[in-house]
């Protein structure tokens, strides 16, 4: 099964962290599961990067990009569906890198794995 990973999700994955469920945990180290990851994330971790938000132990582009490669995870790139998407949904969710994961996970009909609440007042399966 193919899901969508929130950006958050990705980073406790690469650094172990305790916080990621239990059952994030298992879909993702499941070999069966088709893991992606969107170019908006991608984005959002170059700009909090840029601003000393994110320190990260190499640039954006070397550290994400092979870390992507070693986690066996699929970059998702953003189009113009999906960016009329994201424009067309509610405002519950202010964060437009969220609100690109969530256009891209309907339009793409993947599952997002968050912990994100807010994600789930839109029409989106979200898994946790």
């Amino acid at each position: 099964m193919k899901f969508l990973l929130d950006t958050h999700v990705f980073l406790w994955w690469i650094m172990d962290s305790p916080q990621i469920s239990e059952n994030a945990r298992k879909l993702m180290s499941e070999r069966s599961s088709d893991l992606f990851w969107s170019s908006a994330s991608s984005w959002e971790i170059a700009v909090k990067y840029a601003n000393g938000k994110l320190p990260l132990p190499d640039e954006p582009e070397v550290f994400i990009m092979s870390e992507l490669s070693s986690n066996r995870i699929s970059s998702l790139s953003i189009t113009d569906e999906h960016s009329f998407m994201a424009g067309m949904l509610p405002i519950h969710h202010r964060d437009p890198f969220d609100r690109m994961l969530i256009a891209q996970s309907n339009f793409e009909n993947m599952p997002l794995i968050t912990s994100d609440q807010i994600m789930s007042q839109y029409e989106v399966k979200t898994i946790w």
